[in-house]
């Protein structure tokens, strides 16, 4: 679609979102190596490497594309589970946070602009878009005649993803307000959110974090090469022949970039800052291309709503991921 609104377009886009899902997807190891941290005690370098070769395993296999799909079924449910017992625990002060959505007047703020970038990035930026849609178009589900098959995809999955980004941000809103020290000391943790959970519930609340960010890793680990490959696998019939090795491969050099690099939780943050500044470029591309008739035919008409609150979304990404790029800067250091 990129490559029919401008040449070459798409072959940009393409390694963008591969070097976002590279990205991305050493900061999964390491979720990974954090949930075995918070679970076991284990050492992050061996729970990167334990990591890798979980997701490899997955792809080793044939029946790779259905193995991912049980499994990333499963581990949301975990997921939702752990961080919805939790968030139930900390009491979160649920009326001063839905009156706080009104107050916006704080945009301004650099440090809150890396935090939205960071969120952004890390909740649709990136490959996380795509990654939906090109499994199911490799299951052979596309066309207008399967139109509320995607719909429902669509909407399970934003529905479980955003649930699962409230229910996180509510349980550790609610441990911060539980003791006025708590902030501090979960910003000064090596593992967060997995602390905020410790302070929340105790040594449960702990392990059942580790449960959820090893689940969560998993899932992303195996996702983010799947998809990233699979963009990368237009760009010559080679990658396309060999895409299960070229997974593997994804997965091998993420895991030793998470061995080499270490300090996971860091990763973590740039990894999600990095997608966030992709993330207006493909969502404004999409925008664009659902208007051309060249692309999209003559009887898809894409809703005036839609392309209204694309754009406000496009533009908000754009201005905070350029305010934010010298704090992601900072990152680095």
């Amino acid at each position: 679609m990129a490559n029919k609104l401008l040449p070459g377009l798409g072959v940009v886009i393409a390694i963008l979102v591969a070097i976002g899902g590279l990205a991305f997807n050493v900061g999964n190891v390491g979720g990974v190596a954090l949930g075995f941290n918070a679970m076991f005690g284990l050492n992050e370098k061996i729970g990167a490497v334990i990591a890798g070769c979980l997701g490899i395993i997955i792809f080793v296999n044939k029946n790779a594309k259905t193995i991912m799909d049980k499994v990333a079924t499963v581990l949301a449910a975990v997921i939702l589970l752990t961080v919805a017992t939790v968030a139930v625990i900390s009491k979160p002060p649920v009326g001063e946070a839905v009156s706080s959505l009104a107050q916006l007047g704080n945009l301004g703020n650099k440090d809150l602009l890396l935090a939205l970038t960071t969120l952004l990035g890390g909740s649709c930026g990136g490959y996380i878009a795509f990654s939906g849609a090109h499994r199911l178009l490799d299951a052979g589900i596309s066309g207008p005649e399967n139109i509320s098959h995607v719909r429902r995809s669509v909407l399970q999955g934003c529905g479980t993803s955003g649930l699962v980004r409230i229910l996180l941000f509510l349980a550790v809103l609610g441990t911060c307000a539980m003791a006025s020290g708590n902030a501090a000391t979960i910003i000064a943790a090596g593992n967060p959110a997995a602390e905020a959970f410790r302070l929340a519930a105790g040594n449960i609340g702990y392990r059942l974090f580790g449960l959820c960010l090893f689940s969560a890793g998993v899932s992303s680990v195996v996702g983010a090469a799947y998809t990233s490959v699979s963009f990368l696998k237009t760009l010559h019939p080679f990658i396309a022949k060999y895409e299960r090795q070229f997974v593997i491969g994804f997965i091998t050099f993420s895991t030793v970039m998470m061995v080499v690099l270490g300090n996971a939780a860091a990763l973590l943050i740039i990894a999600g800052a990095f997608n966030g500044l992709i993330l207006p470029v493909t969502l404004g591309v999409m925008l664009i291309a659902g208007h051309n008739k060249r692309i999209v035919g003559e009887s898809y008409h894409h809703p005036l709503w839609m392309t209204v609150l694309g754009a406000v979304v496009t533009l908000v990404a754009l201005y905070a991921g350029i305010k934010a790029v010298p704090g992601i800067m900072q990152l680095f250091q």
